[in-house]
C-alpha cells in the first residue's frame, strides 16, 4: 500500500511557473511508474504526464507538451511536475498516482493506476 501526498499547488498568474511534488507518506514509489492527472471543475479527470519506473521514459498530453516536465528523484522518493508558461486552462486539481502496470503504453489511462493522492489545487489567473 502506497499513500501519496501532493504539494505545491497555489494561485499563480498566467505565464508563471509552479512545481508540484508527490511523495509517499508510507512506502516507496521507486518501483512504480508514476503519473500526473488533473480534473477541472465539471470536467473529467485527464492525463497530464507519466514517467516510467526507471525515469528513462516520459509521456505528456498534447496540451502540456513542451511546457510541463515530469521527473523523479529516487534518493528523495519524490516525483515532480514542473509547470511553465501556465495558462488559465491549466486550472484544475492535480493528482499524482502510482501505476499498477509496467507497460509504458498503458500509462495514459487512469484505470491503470492503483494508488492516488488527495490532489492539490492549481489556479491560474488571467
Amino acid at each position: 500500500q502506497v499513500q501519496l501526498v501532493e504539494s505545491g499547488g497555489r494561485l499563480v498568474q498566467a505565464g508563471g511557473s509552479l512545481r508540484l511534488s508527490c511523495a509517499p507518506s508510507g512506502g516507496t514509489v521507486g518501483s512504480y511508474a508514476m503519473g500526473w492527472f488533473r480534473q477541472a471543475s465539471e470536467k473529467e479527470r485527464e492525463f497530464v504526464a507519466a514517467i516510467s519506473w526507471s525515469g528513462g521514459n516520459t509521456y505528456y498530453a498534447d496540451s502540456v507538451n513542451g511546457r510541463f516536465t515530469i521527473s523523479r528523484d529516487s534518493a528523495k522518493n519524490t516525483v515532480y511536475l514542473q509547470m511553465n508558461s501556465l495558462k488559465p486552462e491549466d486550472t484544475a486539481v492535480y493528482y499524482c498516482a502510482a501505476a499498477s502496470v509496467y507497460r509504458d503504453y498503458l500509462l495514459r489511462n487512469s484505470q491503470n493506476y492503483a494508488y492516488w493522492g488527495q490532489g492539490t489545487q492549481v489556479t491560474v489567473s488571467s
